[in-house]
């Protein structure tokens, strides 16, 4: 068994690498809850819980928001420019294959894997709109939309991660 301070550390470092999971659109924020919950089973003690039910609580209520949050921003910024159902699905798509090769053909951490997602984004929304017979004009400005959205989205969500580490740091530590 890891020595106590071995195992936070470890902790903090599996939820740090969960959290940078957040800017390639993979589900960060749950790992965070995921590992957290697993860590307050594995050493569950009825006279001391590592975790509260409380801390579970607080971590589930954020990560929810943070996810209503990200799908209301990618939407709001499709919808404003005058998407379609069809171009956010490009939108999607397109953010998310983005978000992998950003990171690789951008390696600056974080940096590469927000441009490549919100650039993903324009592309795959713009390519389903145009595909759709809509003007090139309204087509990029759409992209464009889906791509500011899809770029304050995933920041939000960031934000929400941000929480949640610190959340589980702060319970870690406050025993």
């Amino acid at each position: 068994m890891l020595m106590p301070f071995a195992f936070d550390l470890f902790f903090l470092l599996i939820n740090t690498i969960w959290l940078l999971l957040v800017v390639v659109g993979l589900p960060g924020n749950w790992l965070i809850v995921a590992t957290t919950a697993g860590v307050a089973w594995w050493q569950w003690d009825p006279d001391h819980q590592l975790f509260s039910p409380w801390t579970l609580l607080a971590l589930v209520a954020v990560a929810g928001v943070g996810e209503v949050l990200e799908v209301l921003a990618g939407a709001a910024g499709a919808k404003k420019a005058g998407g379609s159902a069809r171009g956010s699905a490009g939108a999607l798509v397109g953010g998310l294959i983005g978000a992998l090769a950003g990171t690789v053909m951008i390696p600056i951490p974080l940096i590469g894997s927000l441009m490549g997602a919100a650039g993903g984004a324009a592309v795959g929304a713009w390519a389903m709109e145009m595909s759709a017979g809509q003007e090139m004009e309204v087509s990029v400005r759409i992209g464009v939309g889906a791509g500011l959205g899809r770029l304050v989205g995933t920041l939000v969500k960031l934000g929400a991660g941000v929480v949640l580490w610190l959340i589980a740091a702060v319970a870690l530590f406050w025993r």
